[in-house]
C-alpha cells in the first residue's frame, strides 16, 4: 500500500511537472502568461527580503526623531504624599542638680507635595547637531543598502525565472531524446530480425534508452527545485513563462566605462561613504562630552500639610534658574570615547576602501560571465547545426551499412548535448546581463520599467522627523485615519 501511495505521489510529480515544461515551451507565441518583467514586478512589491530592508530604512529614520529631541524641552511632574509621623527631643535647660532637661513632642501629618520641573537645553556642545548628522547618514547608509537589497532580490528572481526556463528546456529536449530513442530503438529489432544488424546493436539501443530515462529523471528534479525556489523568490507557481531578452543594450560600452559606474554610483559604496560621516559625527558626539553645557528652567512646587503640627500649612514656590556645566575631569572615560570614536572612523574608511574593491571585482567577473555567455550561446548554435547535418548524414550512412547502431546513437547524443548547451548558454547570457547589470549598481525597477508603485523611503522620514508627540507609526496613523468618518 505504501508503495502505492509513494508511485502515485511520484507520477503525480511527474505530471505536474511535464505541465510547467509544457507551459513553458508549449504555448503559442500570442497567449497570455507570465513574463521576466511580470514575476520581476512580483519580486518588487512581495519579496520579503526587500520588505525587511524597508522596515529597517523606517527604523532608522526614527533616529533622526530621537536626535532632535536632545534639543527639545522636557517638562516633567512629580508628586508625593502619604501619612509622616515625626518625634522630637529637643534640650530644654539644666535642672537645679546640674542635670541636662530634654523636651520630647510628636507630630503627625498627611504631607503632600507636588512639583512641576521645565528645562531647555541652550549649549550643549554640539552634540544635538552631531547626532542628527549621525541619525541623517545613518539613514542615507541604510537607503543604500535598501537599492542594493532591492537589485539583489530583482537578481534572484531573475536567476530564478531562467532557470525554470531552461530545465522545462532541458525536460523537453530529454523527453523528445526518448521519443527518438524509442523510434530507434524499434528500428534497430526490426533490422535484427531481418538480421541486418547483431543483438549487440539492439543492446545498445537499449542502454542509450534507459540511460536518457534516467537523465529524464534528473532533469524532473532540476526543475522540481527551480520550481520551488521560484515559489519562494517571486510568491506564484511558475506558469506559461514567455522567453526573456537580455539587457545587453543597458549595459556601457565597455567593461572601464562598468567600473568607474560602480564606483561612483554603487550603493554598497555610496552606504560606505554614508558610514563615515556617520563616524565623522560619532567623533564629534563624543568630543561634546568635555565641552560645557547650559539651560535654562523653571521649577514650581505646591505643598501641604507639611509642616509639623499644622495640618492646614500650606507652602508655594517657583523658581527660574539658569544652569552651566564645565566638565574638568570625569575619570578619563570622556577621551576613551573619544579616542575610540577615532579608530572607528579609521575602521569605516578602510571599510569603504575594502567595498571599492570588492565591487570592481564583481563588475570584472559579472562583465566575463556576460561576455562567455554571450559567445558560448554563438558558438552552441552553430555546434547544434553541425550536430543535426551529422545525424542526418549517420543516419543515411547506417541506412546503407556503412554506421553502426552505436555511431547513430552517439551522434544522437552529441546533438542532444549540443541543444542543452545552447539552452543552458541561452539561460546564462539573460542572466549573465542582469547580473553585470547588478554589479555596476543599475539593477533597478526604474532600469527595468517596471510597471509598480515606487517605494519612497522618504515619506516616512518627513513624517517622523519633528514628530513630537505620539506612539502610532504612520502606518498605523494611517489605517486609523481611513477608518474614521
Amino acid at each position: 500500500m505504501c508503495a502505492r501511495v509513494l508511485r502515485d505521489q511520484s507520477c503525480w510529480r511527474n505530471v505536474l511537472l511535464s505541465c510547467i515544461a509544457c507551459c513553458v515551451y508549449f504555448a503559442p507565441a500570442q497567449a497570455s502568461g507570465d513574463t521576466i518583467n511580470g514575476a520581476l514586478e512580483k519580486v518588487y512589491t512581495t519579496n520579503p527580503e526587500i520588505d525587511e530592508q524597508r522596515a529597517n530604512v523606517r527604523v532608522r529614520d526614527e533616529e533622526v526623531s530621537k536626535a532632535y529631541s536632545y534639543a527639545r524641552p522636557k517638562a516633567s511632574i512629580s508628586a508625593t504624599g502619604g501619612p509622616q509621623r515625626t518625634l522630637i527631643r529637643a534640650p530644654a535647660g539644666i535642672d537645679q542638680f546640674s542635670s541636662r532637661q530634654y523636651q520630647s513632642d510628636k507630630y503627625s501629618g498627611k504631607p503632600l507635595n507636588a512639583t512641576f520641573a521645565f528645562q531647555l537645553p541652550v549649549l550643549d556642545g554640539g552634540k544635538t547637531r552631531a547626532s542628527v548628522g549621525q541619525a541623517e547618514a545613518g539613514v542615507s547608509a541604510s537607503r543604500a543598502i535598501l537599492r542594493d537589497a532591492e537589485q539583489q532580490a530583482l537578481l534572484k528572481g531573475a536567476t530564478a525565472y531562467m532557470n525554470v526556463l531552461r530545465d522545462a528546456a532541458v525536460v523537453r529536449l530529454k523527453k523528445n531524446n526518448i521519443s527518438v530513442l524509442r523510434e530507434q530503438l524499434r528500428v534497430t529489432v526490426d533490422r535484427f530480425e531481418f538480421g541486418e544488424v547483431t543483438r549487440t546493436d539492439v543492446a545498445q539501443a537499449e542502454a542509450a534508452l534507459a540511460q536518457s530515462q534516467a537523465d529524464l529523471a534528473a532533469a524532473f528534479g532540476a526543475l522540481e527545485n527551480s520550481a520551488s525556489v521560484y515559489h519562494q523568490t517571486i510568491g506564484v507557481e511558475p506558469q506559461l513563462l514567455q522567453p526573456a531578452p537580455s539587457l545587453e543594450a543597458l549595459l556601457p560600452a565597455s567593461r572601464e566605462d562598468a567600473i568607474a559606474i560602480a564606483l561612483a554610483d554603487h550603493p554598497s559604496i555610496l552606504a560606505a561613504v554614508h558610514q563615515i560621516n556617520a563616524g565623522e559625527s560619532a567623533v564629534r558626539i563624543a568630543e561634546s562630552a568635555i565641552l560645557p553645557t547650559a539651560s535654562v528652567g523653571a521649577q514650581v512646587i505646591q505643598q501641604f500639610d507639611s509642616y509639623f503640627g499644622y495640618p492646614k500649612t500650606r507652602q508655594f514656590g517657583a523658581q527660574v534658574f539658569g544652569q552651566l556645566n564645565v566638565p574638568l575631569y570625569q575619570g578619563g572615560g570622556e577621551y576613551s570615547s573619544i579616542r575610540q570614536a577615532k579608530e572607528q572612523l579609521g575602521q569605516a574608511r578602510i571599510h569603504a576602501d575594502v567595498v571599492k574593491n570588492s565591487v570592481r571585482a564583481a563588475v570584472i567577473q559579472g562583465f566575463s560571465q556576460f561576455t562567455t555567455a554571450k559567445a558560448a550561446v554563438s558558438f552552441n548554435m552553430k555546434a547544434v547545426k553541425a550536430a543535426e547535418v551529422a545525424l542526418r548524414g549517420v543516419r543515411d550512412e547506417a541506412a546503407f551499412g556503412q554506421r553502426t547502431t552505436l555511431d547513430v546513437l552517439n551522434a544522437q547524443q552529441a546533438l542532444l548535448t549540443a541543444r542543452v548547451n545552447l539552452v543552458t548558454a541561452q539561460r546564462d547570457k539573460v542572466v549573465g546581463s542582469y547580473a553585470a547589470l547588478a554589479a555596476i549598481g543599475r539593477l533597478s525597477y526604474a532600469t527595468l520599467d517596471l510597471n509598480v508603485m515606487p517605494y519612497d523611503p522618504s515619506a516616512h522620514l518627513e513624517r517622523v522627523q519633528d514628530k513630537w508627540l505620539g506612539v502610532s507609526v504612520p502606518e498605523e496613523q494611517s489605517m486609523i485615519e481611513s477608518l474614521l468618518p
